[in-house]
This record gives structure tokens, C-alpha cells and sequence, in this order.
């Protein structure tokens, strides 16, 4: 791509359950100094409030969004129709609930100018109550844990292997030749973005995180396509099972199995439980299901059924 310009970058945003927050999001990048070609809200949304549904009907007609809407909330299954839709070379997905200064497509597409070997740019996400700055990362850069926790919230540009999906723009060809985003992590899809990025690499790609192209992600407390149904206290496997697919998929011998015992450690030794002893063998027990599942999906991806 030698000459890129604004008309050549697609927005996807999946949504579920938004209100003022998202139609704020849409207003920012509204806004944008390059403004995008397209700008696709795949809204997963039973019934919205109605100053929220005449508001999106209005930018639907005026042209500024285009509504796609699904009945089943899953946010790789909306990343991947997002990215299907999308008629432009590259799409930047972002969070529903972020607030981003004009010039953040701008930076999207100067780093791919900088950078034309990149396949992805994974932008810098400023967390509440994080400040960005610069980062001293001594994680593993290799295996498993590769980048598991970078700190999105650097100011320093780096070439990574993980990816945040609230920030991230792809060159879609390349996003679609990699068979898109795994759609058996479903619920909260913990790690549905690391397994992506490593797909990614294997076929040649290249991340660049490129910390100009910044958003402050609000994390609603209400609604959201990664939806924190899950306290510390619930025993739900939608999110541990995701987790232990990651693991099962990507760890290799010793490997996997260090991580889904150091999961089931950091899961239970926390304040909740030190207070709540009698809540941990449902934890276990929920834990154990979680790798079960997770062991059952990736054996059934594997058989390529």
C-alpha cells in the first residue's frame, strides 16, 4: 500500500448494551481530522432506549454511520462481520466506550506510512486510573506468555505479539487470509485477541504498536460486548474456558500446563476468597470445568470440526 489515505481505512465498532456512551463515541470520531470512509457499528443490542435508537436511525440516514445489527452478542462474531462488511483496505476496531482525540485515525494510518511492512497496529488504551508513560517490560517476549501483559498504556513504540482489540486497525485482506477472529471464544472471549495476533505472526504478519493513535477506554460499568458479568465470586466457565482454549492451542508441552495452573492460582488467591474460604471448592470445581471445556474446543478445532 504506497499511498495511504483516509478513504482507504474502515471503523468497526461492536456494541451491546450502550446508550449515552456509545452515541459519545460516535461524536468523537465524527469528528476525526481524516475522517474515515466508513464508519460500521455492529449493534448486538435487543431494544435500546429511545433517545439512543432515533439517534442512530439519524446518522444512518444522514450517511455518517451504516447499523448492522446481530441478535446474538459475541465479539469475535461481530469483529468478523465488522470485517466482512468492510469495504476499505483497513479496519480499525474500537470499543464502544472510549473517548479519543481527533487526531486518532490520523495516527492509525501514519503508522502503516511509517511502517508498510506492519499487518496490524495495535494503538496505545489508557485504562482508568492509568497515566501513560514510559514502560520498563520485563515480560517474556517468547512463547506462550509472549507479551501476555504488555503495557498498553506505554508511550513507547514497539513491534509486539498481543494485541488489545478496543485499539486496533488491520489490513483487512491479511485480517480475513488468517481465517479472522476465533469465534469459539464466546461470553467475555478472554484471549480471543492474543490467539488472533499469533495467528497473525505465523503467517508472516507483523504488529507494530504505535502509542500516537491513543484512546482513554471509560470501561462502562453497564453493558459491552466484553460484558463483566463475572465477579470475583462467579462461577461461570465462559471466561475461564476461553482462557484454558488459549492455553490449549498455543501453550506446547509443560508449557499450557504452567498456565492453566498459574490461572487457577491467581483465580482463588484473591481477597474475596482469603475472606470467603468456604466459596473455593465451587471455585475449583468451576475452574476444572473450565479446563475441560477448553481442552474439548480446541481438540474439536484441531479435528476441524
Amino acid at each position: 500500500m504506497d499511498a495511504i489515505t483516509c478513504r482507504e481505512i474502515s471503523i468497526v465498532i461492536p456494541t451491546f448494551n450502550r446508550e449515552q456512551v456509545l452515541l459519545d463515541t460516535i461524536e468523537c470520531l465524527l469528528r476525526q481530522t481524516a475522517h474515515p470512509a466508513e464508519l460500521l457499528i455492529v449493534d448486538q443490542t435487543v431494544q435500546h432506549e429511545a433517545a439512543t435508537c432515533q439517534a442512530l436511525l439519524d446518522w444512518e440516514r444522514q450517511g455518517a454511520i451504516t447499523l448492522i445489527r446481530l441478535p446474538t452478542p459475541c465479539v469475535p462474531l461481530a469483529m468478523n462481520t465488522g470485517l466482512r462488511k468492510a469495504r476499505q483496505a483497513l479496519v480499525l476496531f474500537l470499543d464502544d466506550d472510549i473517548r479519543a482525540g481527533p487526531d486518532l485515525v490520523a495516527a492509525h494510518l501514519d503508522a502503516y506510512r511509517k511502517f508498510p511492512q506492519a499487518t496490524a497496529v495495535v494503538g496505545q488504551i489508557i485504562q482508568p486510573n492509568e497515566q501513560p508513560g514510559p514502560a520498563q517490560f520485563n515480560h517474556p517476549r517468547s512463547g506462550l506468555y509472549s507479551d501476555l501483559f504488555f503495557p498498553f498504556w506505554s508511550t513507547q513504540e514497539d513491534w509486539v505479539s498481543n494485541v488489545m482489540a478496543g485499539n486496533l486497525s488491520v489490513r483487512r485482506e491479511a485480517a480475513l487470509a488468517a481465517g479472522g477472529f476465533d469465534e469459539n471464544f464466546t461470553g467475555v472471549a478472554c484471549r480471543f485477541e492474543t490467539e488472533f495476533a499469533r495467528r497473525l505472526l505465523r503467517r508472516g504478519g507483523k504488529i507494530r504498536f504505535y502509542p500516537a493513535a491513543s484512546i482513554h477506554h471509560l470501561y462502562h460499568p453497564s453493558g459491552g460486548t466484553r460484558s463483566k458479568q463475572e465477579s470475583a465470586s462467579g462461577y461461570s466457565t465462559r471466561q475461564g474456558a476461553g482462557d484454558c482454549y488459549f492455553a490449549f492451542l498455543e501453550g506446547r508441552g509443560t508449557n499450557k500446563w504452567h498456565y492453566i495452573l498459574g490461572r487457577l492460582y491467581h483465580q482463588i488467591w484473591t481477597d474475596f476468597y482469603l475472606h470467603n474460604p468456604w466459596r473455593i471448592p465451587a471455585k475449583v470445581i468451576a475452574e476444572f470445568a473450565n479446563l475441560l471445556n477448553g481442552w474439548a474446543m480446541a481438540r474439536k478445532k484441531r479435528a476441524g470440526t
